[in-house]
């Protein structure tokens, strides 16, 4: 959808009458059906009078055609500015500008095409502007028929009208020259720069001809998407399926499918514990849906598995269009109904009711996710719930499929892959933990590598030298010890702090925790690692799980203050102890289940509790 279109002589003229922004607010309400907050009004004014002095060129044809605030169908993006006509030799052309009002940024050093700056009121890390445009520009071309067919040339371009560009700046910087080299970027004093780059595409008018057809073009993964995610998932070991994952797969794709004949919604439930291959069946999922001509995204709360999956499928490619195949969980509060073909949701139990950076946008993930998609799977594992915000259970899905009319389906994973082909593990935590009665008191039969160490320093040397081949043994922690912010990116400021041991929470630079060489010098948590798995693990239990009179108990106080995922708890103690008490104990419990089950192989165990280690030492000494 596009909010405001016009030829070149009717944009003209509403700058010059100082209503454009007024025009465009009148049609945000009109087809949006919302208001604009007074900050998107302002900037609105402010980029689009600097795009007036750019388009107030002659050879910029009157009748070319001009959008604003383009919605990118099946996505909840819009592109600020776009230009279109025919260049010399009658083919349509379109440049795409993205308007930014920034005025300072810095470089993220290791993180791809991120940088940081000053918007909604404080610093926050955000893409690289260049990266942003070429990214659109790929999503249009990778989705839109009309492009794909009348062979539309995309030109993507950012506008940076307030920035002061310097010697070495870090617009300019190494880390984002692939992205600079699709989509330039233009800063103060630029005006003449942007003028030509639109006059090169642009020679002849199109009375809006080419953005009727960009906006009429029907939804289609192109076949270069297809091919390239297709290659990239042949001969991928790490995705290879087995025995009921497979029949998992077959049934799903069998229902996707069903929905595009029938044009009924389904909502597939599909539960399985910690490493049953359901992230497996996701991407499998997502590579041959896409195949088959299907709008499909793989979609999770936590940013972790998206980064690192991606990562396993681009390998050493640095810029892919199917970055846009992945997708976080609270990208559908603003999206039609139906406007994608398939949802994979992974980590489902990790969903929360609001999205958004202060949690505050749209209802509810799960509804927003059914609505969004004929087709939507939820993989889920409901004893993962670790923070205070997950909603994510198999009630609430089937409630939110109710109420948008959505089938509902049920599929099971039992095996347990990780820890050597035995669920025998977990069903022992469980017992140890005191989550729940289990048949499994022991180990007998399970050739998994679990040790109790009695320090620190101990944990960190059997994880270093286990960690030598692979590079896929990883320290992980309870939230314990603050993260200190000022000194997130400092590997030798050492947040946590046992007698002679010190190390630093995963550094918030660089590359995903699980796959960076550099990450055996820090200490992961669950937000780092649910998802994801290891060889061998190494856990700190802190002294928000003790043993003490005979049973495991938790203490949330001993929780550290930058700890969001008991946020509210000490409010709701107020209210009702017993309920804060068994949340909390709930979460605890649940945190350190996921981190000891981390591992394949083996997970080695450090408890600042004495108490809690003599008593893990002991189940242990019970199971030989």
């Amino acid at each position: 959808m596009i909010v405001y279109e016009g030829l070149k002589e009717n944009f003209l003229k509403s700058c010059e009458n100082d209503s454009i922004a007024i025009e465009i607010e009148e049609n945000v309400l009109n087809k949006l059906g919302r208001h604009t907050p007074k900050a998107e009004f302002r900037s609105w004014e402010n980029s689009l009078n600097y795009m007036y002095k750019v388009m107030n060129d002659s050879e910029i044809p009157m009748d070319a055609g001009v959008a604003i605030e383009y919605s990118i169908p099946q996505t909840s993006k819009r592109v600020d500015f776009i230009v279109s006509g025919y260049d010399n030799n009658n083919e349509p052309n379109v440049v795409i500008v993205e308007l930014k009002q920034w005025d300072k940024i810095s470089v993220v050093e290791g993180a791809d095409a991120l940088v940081e700056t000053y918007v909604g009121g404080s610093n926050h890390r955000v893409v690289h502007p260049s990266y942003q445009a070429w990214s659109y520009a790929q999503l249009i071309y990778d989705y839109n028929s009309s492009v794909q067919d009348g062979n539309v040339k995309l030109h993507p371009c950012a506008c940076l009208h307030n920035y002061i560009r310097h010697a070495d700046d870090p617009l300019d910087s190494e880390w984002y020259s692939d992205y600079l080299e699709e989509a330039p970027a233009y800063t103060k004093g630029q005006l003449e720069d942007l003028r030509n780059f639109i006059k090169k595409s642009v020679k002849k008018g199109d009375k809006k001809e080419v953005l009727y057809f960009i906006e009429n073009g029907k939804i289609r993964p192109s076949k270069s998407l297809q091919n390239l995610i297709g290659s990239m998932l042949k001969g991928n070991r790490e995705f290879i399926m087995i025995d009921e994952q497979k029949v998992a797969y077959e049934e799903i794709l069998r229902l996707s499918e069903q929905c595009q004949k029938d044009f009924r919604k389904r909502t597939i439930v599909v539960k399985g514990g910690p490493g049953t291959g359901k992230t497996v069946i996701a991407i499998n999922l997502l590579a041959e849906l896409t195949q088959r001509d299907q709008l499909v995204q793989y979609v999770s709360k936590n940013s972790a598995p998206r980064q690192v999956y991606l990562k396993k499928l681009k390998g050493l490619m640095k810029k892919s269009s199917i970055d846009n195949l992945f997708k976080g969980s609270g990208s559908y509060t603003e999206v039609a109904e139906n406007m994608a073909h398939t949802l994979l949701v992974d980590e489902a139990h990790r969903l929360n009711e609001k999205s958004g950076m202060f949690h505050n946008l749209g209802e509810n993930q799960i509804k927003e996710i059914i609505k969004a998609a004929y087709c939507s799977v939820f993989f889920i594992d409901e004893s993962q719930r670790v923070t205070m915000d997950d909603i994510g259970s198999i009630a609430e899905i089937e409630k939110w499929a109710k109420e948008e009319g959505s089938e509902l389906h049920y599929l099971e994973l039992q095996s347990q892959f990780r820890c050597n082909g035995s669920d025998g593990y977990l069903a022992w935590l469980d017992n140890v933990l005191n989550i729940r009665e289990t048949a499994n008191y022991d180990l007998e039969g399970i050739d998994y590598d679990i040790r109790i160490c009695d320090s620190p320093n101990e944990m960190r040397n059997l994880i270093i030298e286990k960690n030598r081949k692979t590079n896929s043994s990883r320290i992980l922690a309870g939230y314990c010890w603050e993260w200190v912010k000022n000194e997130q990116n400092n590997t030798n400021y050492h947040d946590i702090k046992i007698g002679d041991f010190g190390m630093s929470w995963n550094l918030g630079n660089g590359e995903p925790f699980a796959v960076s060489e550099t990450s055996i010098n820090e200490v992961g948590c669950i937000h780092t690692s649910q998802g994801l798995e290891f060889d061998y693990v190494g856990v700190i239990i802190g002294d928000d799980m003790r043993y003490e009179k005979g049973k495991v108990v938790t203490d949330f106080t001993k929780r550290a203050k930058t700890d969001q995922s008991l946020k509210g708890i000490k409010g709701l103690y107020k209210e009702n102890p017993l309920e804060a008490q068994r949340r909390a104990d709930e979460i605890i419990k649940n945190t350190y289940r996921t981190l000891m089950s981390r591992g394949m192989k083996g997970c080695y165990i450090y408890c600042t509790d004495k108490g809690m280690k003599e008593y893990l030492k002991e189940r242990l000494e019970k199971c030989k």
